[in-house]
């Protein structure tokens, strides 16, 4: 996978979220997976089709989940993860994904993106469209959140 394709993830994480209050933003690790993704927590998948083709999988747990969608509803309390946060994280993926396809369309490579999906629960099992899946870590304010990029080749 080309690096190209990664940074415009990285770079609509470091715009997106000091928006929605949080103060800190830092990288995490960055690893390769297969394409047999197993997560808990909450689970959303954005396809992208267009000059690349695949999916963007972002994952955080449960209970940051509800730390980010408190703070995307100005500090109203999320004690459970009902249809208001449920719809707060699908519209960050929504803000996340079509930033990095501004960043995209920078260099010169047009993509779409299409609507979320959001699941949640344990032992989400989804199958990637690639092989390779490349995984980096991003922390909002220590919350740490996984994007998982998958491009066809």
């Amino acid at each position: 996978m080309d690096v190209k394709h990664v940074n415009p993830f990285i770079e609509a994480f470091a715009t997106v979220i000091p928006q929605l209050g949080f103060k800190t933003v830092k990288k995490g690790n960055l690893s390769m997976k297969n394409s047999e993704l197993l997560s808990s927590g909450v689970v959303i998948v954005v396809g992208i089709v267009g000059a690349i083709k695949g999916n963007v999988v972002y994952s955080v747990a449960m209970e940051d989940a509800k730390k980010i969608a408190s703070s995307m509803m100005m500090g109203m309390p999320v004690n459970e993860f009902d249809e208001m946060a449920q719809s707060a994280l699908a519209e960050l993926a929504n803000m996340l994904t079509a930033n990095a396809a501004t960043c995209f369309s920078g260099l010169g490579i047009s993509i779409d993106i299409s609507t979320p999906t959001l699941l949640y629960g344990e032992n989400i099992s989804l199958k990637m469209s690639s092989n390779q899946v490349l995984c980096v870590q991003l922390l909002a304010d220590d919350i740490p959140i996984e994007i998982n990029i998958a491009f066809e080749n």
